[in-house]
């Protein structure tokens, strides 16, 4: 399997990283990007190919990865137009539909839309995926197997749900970082060091989020187990609740999928 990378920030080095490890020979893979540092950067750590510009390749290869900014999209991939082949086209920019990418790419429909989030740069990734009718099921497998080295990945049937998709796991990750900064200013508040409040804080994060993974019952129900009659969980969770803490997540990740619709509107009229 042949990739090219069109643009090679962090989710590219991401994925980059992740297909090497799956085992994809460096020889495989290309990069585009005008960053002559990044160029030399991703030559040096991954020993693929980096170039300028799409016009000295001779092809694409079978996946084309879109890892620029939306708003540099439509330049971007202006110069492929016409010569994408059989390529499937997939696009990890967020808001952009892919009606739009379609359009600017000359009517290609070989298109995987997917929204990754930050611990893929871990290998600790999700990912929601979906795709346009014209792709098969092997070209659904292989842009499964390129998100996959860097996490998991869950499949959207309806591509009106992308938006909620960046709004729940693409932004997700800022939500957990904020109750971890959260519980570091109550470790602060209560006497401890800043080392001894971040040990405690992302301890407790990990270990929740590891025994939910493993569990078959819902969080709910694991919040129960831990909240005792009177005890000093549950006068925290009325305050919490008092506070408006739950209501706010949900309204937060609402306003974030009503936020990436109102930008993919945008973007599509370009």
């Amino acid at each position: 399997m042949k990739i090219t990378f069109l643009g090679g920030g962090n989710m590219a080095n991401a994925l980059i990283g992740g297909m090497l490890k799956q085992g994809i020979g460096a020889a495989d893979i290309s990069v585009i990007d005008p960053s002559a540092d990044a160029r030399v950067s991703l030559a040096a750590t991954y020993a693929v190919s980096c170039v300028e510009s799409a016009e000295t390749l001779s092809g694409v290869g079978n996946l084309l990865v879109l890892a620029v900014k939306p708003q540099q999209m439509r330049e971007a991939v202006a110069p492929l137009v016409g010569r994408l082949g059989d390529a499937v086209v997939v696009s990890i920019a967020a808001g952009l539909d892919m009606a739009t990418l379609s359009r600017w790419l000359g009517g290609h429909r070989r298109i995987v839309r997917c929204m990754p989030n930050t611990p893929a740069l871990i290998g600790a990734g999700i990912t929601g995926l979906c795709a346009l009718p014209e792709v098969s099921d092997d070209e659904r497998a292989a842009a499964d197997r390129l998100l996959r080295s860097v996490g998991t990945t869950v499949w959207i049937t309806d591509e009106v749900r992308m938006d909620a998709v960046t709004a729940l796991s693409g932004s997700g990750p800022a939500y957990v970082f904020m109750f971890i900064e959260a519980l570091e200013q109550a470790a602060a508040d209560l006497g401890f060091t800043p080392e001894q409040g971040r040990q405690l804080a992302i301890g407790t994060v990990q270990g929740a989020a590891a025994l939910a993974a493993q569990s078959a019952e819902p969080a709910s129900v694991l919040r129960e187990r831990v909240t005792s009659k009177g005890g000093t969980t549950e006068a925290a969770l009325g305050i919490m609740t008092k506070k408006g803490v739950g209501e706010g997540i949900v309204a937060g990740v609402k306003a974030a999928e009503t936020r990436g619709r109102e930008l993919g509107k945008l973007l599509g009229a370009i």
